[in-house]
């Protein structure tokens, strides 16, 4: 079994994947005559390929056991795709470059809980790691027509730890 340390996310670490969804050096204003304060543009959302749309869900995952073990990532062709938890209750990341239409080599993260991510389009990723208890998520990816999910098995079962 490959054994993958996880790391603290950051928009730096996290970049040639996508973006670290947070408030930190967010550009912001007040709106609603001052009573709300905006975080604004936060992710570059990608959801428009071939007549696509964005779409808004909620994600309820279930706590993954421990110890954390993978065997298959994803990707989505048509369009990125945005985690959002509505909890403040650390989750991880794991995410690869592309090798040829397979992932390459795996990066792990673990979030600080409200820290959100958003997956750059054909960027290869684990499905949701939420950790402890059931976690909810908003989740902002593409609609539409065409097959915008790709699932490749990993070579061997690989563990995270942090």
């Amino acid at each position: 079994m490959n054994l993958l340390q996880a790391r603290p996310l950051t928009k730096e670490v996290f970049a040639p994947f996508g973006q670290v969804i947070e408030l930190d050096g967010a550009r912001q204003f007040d709106i609603n005559g001052g009573t709300t304060r905006r975080f604004h543009d936060l992710a570059a959302i990608d959801a428009l390929a071939d007549g696509g749309r964005p779409i808004v869900n909620l994600f309820r995952a279930q706590p993954r056991s421990l110890p954390l073990r993978l065997s298959l990532m994803e990707r989505h062709p048509l369009g990125s795709q945005a985690f959002i938890p509505l909890t403040t209750r650390p989750y991880v990341v794991v995410v690869a470059p592309d090798a040829g239409g397979r992932p390459g080599p795996l990066q792990a993260f673990i979030t600080q809980g409200w820290q959100g991510v958003n997956y750059g389009r054909n960027v290869w990723h684990h499905p949701l790691l939420a950790l402890g208890e059931i976690s909810d998520f908003v989740v902002v990816d593409r609609g539409g027509e065409g097959r915008n999910l790709e699932e490749s098995p990993l070579a061997g079962e690989v563990e995270v730890r942090w």
